[in-house]
């Protein structure tokens, strides 16, 4: 993916890519008809959940060890090139690591934006360097990520709106109260920052200093989507239409609505 990609329209609409997965295989016990007896056909014991390989990660192998915590400058550009450049990076805290799968650009002068309402208590971190992060309680119950962009005084951001778990597997699950390894663990900002054990507190944290809550470089998809963020109803017209949100094709890790997300169709190189 070209790095200096803007993207403003999108392709056609096509079938939304499916995540269902189809039943395993039930292996039942048959009689012989050459015979009297009964055969068994037994099923191969399946190992612990805690072994199997599930579809936590959408990509195969990641070295940790490989990974470095990104620069001051990767933050430092317009939130609409940083929030695609997030995608397939990692978010590290103590023993849980969640690679990134979907994100929304917010900018300076964007209606949906907490920019909007200026420099104040909550939204000062919005306002300050690229690659800390600005973290807010929504709706008085969802703790909500999102990566400082731009230089100091732009005011923007990118939401960190869907993750797959790399590892702390247990630690997410207790932390979202949910025992399971299926998408719906971390799909949907709230998810994610429940996930990572996020507060307000967090909130002008910086993400590449060692320690603490750090963000890794990892591997680029190979494709990605489109299309309108979510839940800004009450912004302008060229905002709600705005194609500012970004996901990993292909991966099950995203949240809904999945119909409004195409690959991009019409790229803008600036």
């Amino acid at each position: 993916m070209n790095k200096t990609q803007r993207f403003k329209r999108v392709a056609r609409s096509k079938q939304p890519i499916s995540t269902s997965e189809p039943d395993d295989d039930v292996h039942e016990a048959r009689p012989s008809r050459r015979s009297k007896t009964l055969t068994i056909r037994v099923k191969p014991k399946s190992r612990p959940k805690s072994e199997t390989k599930s579809n936590a990660s959408p990509i195969s192998d990641i070295s940790l060890d490989r990974m470095t915590i990104l620069s001051p400058q990767f933050y430092e550009i317009d939130a609409l090139d940083l929030a695609p450049r997030l995608l397939g990076k990692l978010l590290r805290r103590d023993d849980v690591v969640l690679q990134i799968t979907e994100v929304e650009a917010y900018r300076p002068n964007d209606s949906a934006c907490h920019g909007r309402f200026g420099i104040t208590a909550r939204t000062a971190p919005v306002f300050g360097h690229g690659g800390h992060a600005y973290v807010y309680l929504c709706y008085g119950l969802h703790t909500m990520l999102n990566v400082v962009a731009d230089k100091e005084g732009v005011g923007a951001a990118v939401l960190i709106r869907s993750c797959a778990p790399i590892s702390g597997l247990d630690t997410i699950q207790q932390r979202r109260g949910q025992m399971t390894d299926k998408p719906v663990l971390l799909t949907g900002p709230g998810k994610v920052g429940q996930a990572l054990g996020l507060s307000t507190e967090w909130s002008n944290h910086c993400l590449y200093a060692p320690g603490g809550l750090e963000l890794l470089d990892g591997p680029e998809p190979e494709k990605i989507l489109v299309g309108p963020r979510v839940g800004i109803e009450y912004a302008a017209p060229e905002h709600v239409n705005a194609l500012w949100r970004f996901a990993i094709a292909g991966s099950p890790w995203i949240s809904a609505p999945k119909n409004t997300l195409r690959p991009p169709d019409l790229l803008s190189i600036t």
